[in-house]
């Protein structure tokens, strides 16, 4: 009887105070009666939460050194108490024999309360005792109790006295190996299990299904509206607040030069005012479609006609300083160029006066659902490297599917600074480096080109930079610019678009201690498929696929081992745009289906789900009808010259199909060396002919430019 009423109390009084909401209680009574319950721990007030908000009494395995706290003890009183020593095990023993019996029994598979606010280390015990017990496995989402002064995360998130606080109950599931793997490898499959389970769980409950602007109002609540989000060279900082006055200011202008639904240009390099026009035109109900300036003029005019862009917004500093007059001017000739100098003329003080009076207002009246998450939300371009450009739809659910995505394997925090040199019109620079930190909490610093070697360091140096998101091309060159001491404060590389050579990884773990983490996408992808991480990494791989992603490998001749990669999940685009087809969507199909997309890359999955890039499909050669990995090749270059540039590239050949030639910047470069600096390899796999020239071609993105590379080659043999 106390105990009931106690617990009404409780869960009247814990209600009113945090709203607590609890959500999927059906799974719970689908679960039966044994059950294990596991839970993400972000606070001390977590098993409170879930001894007075879930159905029956419930038992808590408990540290026993944690078990005995005096501040502990009362609210234990409400359940059940099965005291678990980590360093015994027998423990373990004894609670897998506890859930043989009906029990509803909580774990927190971490061990601890979060320090980062994300998930910690998972371990392999709770797994194994899931596998061992056959009980069903629950997991629940703890979410908001780490914005409460009972979390350890002080100086680190904005703590507030009473958050809103969600219980997500998720769909029942079982935790169980092969019958073919024993021993300390079933013990560790079986902790993979619950580790991607947990990820799964935190991305499955994650706040995704909303549009751009409403994901940016939602972080200004969660990190307060003065907090710093980004920074440029202008050296004036925008918090939450003075980056929304400044989109709500703008959106005025833009609002009477275009039309709902209307995709417009942008011709802007890295910077804050970037960002607020294209908040703006979120705000707006407009597409951003980002134009790729280093493909010139006819590229631009190219991918306006495919997205049916009408105006580009652009400045004159811009083009002056980047010396893009003559782009400009044939732009011009085609297409509505407003330059941001004149949109600025039209905004008054009583407009910029307005605007900051909506912006402390606007939780009140701005309405979340007037935008479909599956809506577009920005166009992109392909690289263009192995073919002509097409536009990319991604939705703003796609977006943000793929920040809650790396979220869920990553520890982001609002004392992170991201500093971010790639160019907004690559996927990597749009997405990652300039809205994931914008929508959670951390510093974005826009540099404006990533080509500036010497200075990119010494920025991140300067800043404090704590993570960076680069190329293969621009990593190495940095590192060999760069004071051992420049990248002191950074906690996570990340490199992607492009293959990390294995000279790069050395150089950064030998001068500057750090470990790069190499991660795999497309554009189509928006763009991260899968990354290495803290936790789960492994050199040479690309790392495990994010969560709620599914993969395919489709069977190729020749190809011995992987196949090719077709992969699904909330990340995938909305569809192409094709030239030859303007402003019409075609959505993503494979041979899988509709909504599966083909990467095109030859790809190895190992039993621990790590993926190995093999090369793309079309970047084999077949020699004498053997099947010839050209990223292969350009591999034994590297090996073989690490500091120089490669490309390998194939041409006909009458007699054997064809030939794989090499181009590389090493001037004393020839078949014969290559060969002798690779033992063992095969007559086969190394090239034909070795072609020395003076640079490599590269698209703005550092990555090769292989049609440019074909071109050359061509050019070479013929000259020769």
């Amino acid at each position: 009887m106390i105990y009931t009423l106690t617990k009404r109390f409780l869960h009247a009084f814990l209600t009113v105070l945090f709203r607590v909401e609890v959500r999927g209680l059906e799974h719970y009574h689908q679960a039966g009666d044994r059950v294990l319950i596991l839970s993400n721990h972000s606070s001390f007030l977590d098993p409170l939460l879930l001894g007075v908000f879930l159905p029956d009494k419930i038992t808590f395995a408990i540290n026993t050194y944690i078990s005995q706290r005096w501040w502990l003890r009362p609210f234990l009183g409400l359940s059940h108490v099965f005291p678990l020593d980590p360093t015994h095990p027998m423990s373990l023993k004894a609670l897998i024999h506890h859930l043989q019996h009906p029990t509803k029994t909580v774990i927190f598979p971490e061990g601890r309360i979060t320090v980062t606010g994300a998930l910690m280390k998972i371990y392999d015990g709770p797994g194994m005792v899931a596998d061992k017990s056959g009980a069903i496995v629950l997991p629940v989402r703890i979410e908001g109790t780490q914005y409460t002064h009972f979390s350890r995360l002080k100086n680190i998130v904005r703590l507030r006295f009473f958050p809103k606080i969600t219980l997500t109950i998720m769909p029942p599931t079982k935790i169980q190996a092969p019958a073919d793997i024993t021993g300390k490898h079933r013990r560790e499959y079986c902790g993979r299990l619950l580790a991607d389970l947990m990820t799964d769980m935190m991305f499955q409950t994650s706040h995704y299904r909303c549009t751009l602007f409403s994901a940016l109002l939602y972080a200004r609540t969660i990190h307060g509206p003065n907090h710093t989000v980004a920074e440029d060279l202008e050296r004036k900082p925008l918090s939450y607040n003075a980056l929304i006055t400044q989109c709500l200011a703008i959106a005025k202008p833009l609002q009477n030069i275009t039309v709902a639904k209307e995709a417009v240009g942008i011709m802007l390099p890295n910077s804050c005012k970037t960002l607020s026009v294209i908040l703006a035109l979120q705000y707006a109900g407009r597409i951003p479609a980002m134009l790729n300036f280093s493909t010139g003029g006819k590229g631009m005019l190219s991918a306006c006609h495919t997205a049916k862009v009408n105006t580009v917004l652009t400045s004159r500093r811009f083009i002056e300083l980047a010396k893009l007059e003559d782009e400009a001017e044939l732009l011009s000739q085609h297409i509505n160029l407003v330059y941001l100098e004149d949109l600025a003329k039209n905004i008054s003080t009583s407009d910029k006066i307005q605007a900051l009076l909506k912006t402390k207002t606007i939780d009140f009246w701005y309405q979340h659902g007037q935008t479909s998450p599956d809506s577009p939300a920005v166009i992109l371009f392909t690289s263009g490297s192995e073919g002509e450009p097409k536009g990319v739809v991604l939705s703003h659910s796609n977006i943000l599917a793929n920040h809650n995505q790396i979220r869920a394997r990553i520890s982001f925090t609002p004392q992170d600074v991201v500093l971010n040199f790639l160019p907004m019109f690559h996927s990597f620079g749009f997405t990652v480096g300039t809205l994931l930190p914008i929508m959670n909490g951390m510093t974005s610093f826009f540099y404006p080109s990533p080509l500036h070697y010497s200075i990119i360091p010494e920025i991140a140096y300067e800043i404090n930079a704590t993570i960076m998101f680069g190329t293969n091309t621009f990593l190495a060159a940095y590192a060999k610019k760069a004071h051992p001491y420049d990248f002191y404060a950074m906690r996570y590389v990340v490199a992607g678009a492009e293959k990390l050579q294995e000279s790069t990884r050395q150089i950064w773990i030998e001068k500057f201690g750090i470990r790069i983490l190499e991660g795999y996408g497309a554009t189509e992808t928006s763009p991260v498929t899968s990354v290495n991480t803290p936790m789960y990494y492994k050199a040479g791989t690309v790392g495990r696929f994010l969560p709620a992603m599914r993969y395919k490998l489709q069977t190729i001749p020749g190809i011995k081992t992987g196949g090719q990669l077709h992969v699904a999940g909330p990340n995938i685009m909305q569809g192409y745009l094709l030239p030859d087809n303007p402003g019409q969507l075609v959505p993503p199909e494979s041979i899988y289906g509709k909504g599966w997309y083909d990467t095109g890359d030859i790809v190895d999955v190992d039993e621990e789900g790590y993926i190995t890039i093999k090369g793309r499909s079309k970047r084999f050669a077949k020699v004498s009808g053997e099947m010839v990995s050209l990223t292969a090749v350009e591999q034994l270059a590297s090996a073989a010259w690490p500091d120089e540039h490669h490309a390998a590239v194939s041409l006909p050949d009458p007699k054997k199909g064809e030939m794989v030639l090499l181009l590389t910047t090493y001037k004393e470069a020839s078949t014969k060396k290559l060969a002798q600096a690779s033992p063992g390899v095969a007559h086969i796999s190394l090239p034909k002919i070795v072609i020395v020239v003076e640079s490599i071609p590269a698209l703005a993105t550092g990555k090769t430019d292989y049609a440019a590379a074909t071109q050359l080659a061509e050019q070479k043999i013929q000259a020769s």
